[in-house]
């Protein structure tokens, strides 16, 4: 059973900094793609980023720049680095195994103006 917990969310102030992390279990994780998506009150869940097996990533235009998603295969855990961040950035945030179509169950970041 492929399971993923994410962490790293909380408040912050604008322009501030924060780091994701989400840790899985149960998944041939090397070759997985990993997504961080978010959801803010009342909207969809959007694309963050997303990072394959071999290193290649893709961002939504609204973070190019200021967020960067990472691996570590040793550790089966996907980061997301947020800089810079914005109040429009306030969301759940959820990482997703592509491969195993698995979510893990969110984590709030919240900035503050």
């Amino acid at each position: 059973q492929v399971q993923l917990v994410e962490s790293g969310g909380g408040l912050v102030q604008a322009g501030g900094s924060l780091r994701l992390s989400c840790a899985v279990s149960g998944s041939i994780f090397s070759l997985d793609t990993m997504g961080w998506y978010r959801q803010a009150p009342g909207k969809q869940r959007d694309l963050v980023a997303t990072v394959t097996s071999s290193g290649n990533t893709n961002y939504a235009d609204s973070v190019k720049g200021r967020f960067t998603i990472s691996r570590d295969n040793a550790k089966k855990t996907a980061y997301l680095q947020m800089n810079s961040l914005k109040p429009e950035d306030t969301a759940v945030y959820y990482c997703k195994s592509l491969l195993y179509s698995t979510w893990g169950q969110g984590t709030q970041v919240t900035v503050s103006s």
